[in-house]
């Protein structure tokens, strides 16, 4: 049946009606989520997460090569019983869940530099005195890719890292983490590596995982296989469809971030870059040692 009482479009633009004016509509990025309200993890929430985000494809954007696009990505609970398995395909024994974290890291193409960085983060965890558990090689498809995308195709591999002898809770542990992060990223950002740009670390935690990429909507399964395994469960799933508007595209840039994502746009960026830097030293805290 058809309602009559709908707005007439014109020149697709939506005349001012009840609380809608068309001049508060802003350009931008997609971004959705589907989680289970009681908290049961299944297949079916990251299934339907990668169908909201192909839904929001019309969110997302590409370049003069219409086959890479702007970036993509989903965010989920650690899929334990899927980790469990892939990491005893790759040798790895993992303790309980929530007793370990893994992280999906982006490294230097080139074999030595890539080396360099992977011997550099082992070393980083155990200053921090954790437990480097190992290495897995994440399996992608790269002819899922775009041309571009492509050509700046990170290597992609995931690190595994148990609990030290000390640490007191999963807060405590995140923390850990996030310290151990932010030296390695340091130390790659201070190296005269020719590929350091290519080192990121999309997320490294015992609670969430991230996968994403400079992707299309409907790339981001086919390229991470992994995203189709049935073991691969969670109550939630966080996408994002990227609309890059005063940055590049880039496969670092791509969300969801580690913790959030957003469909805004900071047109202060060199501002907000500034005002980090002078406030760093307000970030000392007891709590990261």
């Amino acid at each position: 049946m058809r309602n009559h009482n709908l707005p007439k479009q014109l020149s697709g633009t939506m005349k001012p009606r009840g609380l809608y004016d068309p001049r508060f509509e802003h350009d931008a990025c997609g971004v959705g989520m589907v989680c289970h309200m009681k908290g049961e993890k299944s297949h079916r929430i990251i299934a339907d997460g990668l169908q909201i985000l192909v839904n929001l494809t019309h969110r997302g954007a590409c370049g003069y090569d219409e086959t890479t696009g702007a970036g993509a990505g989903i965010l989920m609970q650690m899929p334990h019983a899927f980790m469990q398995k892939v990491s005893a395909e790759a040798s790895i024994k993992l303790p309980a869940e929530k007793e370990y974290a893994c992280g999906l890291v982006f490294l230097p193409r080139d074999r030595e530099q890539r080396q360099i960085c992977m011997e550099r983060f082992v070393a980083v965890v155990r200053e921090e005195e954790q437990l480097f558990l190992g290495w897995r090689q994440v399996p992608t498809a790269s002819d899922a890719l775009g041309d571009l995308a492509r050509q700046l195709e990170p290597a992609i591999y995931q690190i595994f890292i148990a609990r030290g002898p000390d640490i007191e809770d999963s807060a405590h542990f995140e923390r850990k983490l996030f310290v151990i992060r932010k030296v390695i990223e340091r130390f790659v950002r201070e190296s005269e590596l020719p590929e350091a740009s290519y080192f990121h670390i999309p997320s490294l935690s015992s609670q969430t995982l991230v996968y994403k990429g400079m992707l299309l909507a409907d790339q981001i399964s086919a390229f991470y296989t992994d995203l189709s395994d049935p073991d691969m469960v969670s109550a939630l799933a966080l996408v994002h469809q990227r609309y890059s508007t005063n940055t590049f595209p880039t496969w670092d840039l791509a969300h969801p971030f580690r913790f959030l994502c957003h469909n805004g746009e900071i047109n202060t960026l060199r501002g907000n870059v500034n005002w980090m830097n002078a406030r760093q030293y307000l970030f000392r805290s007891d709590l990261f040692g």
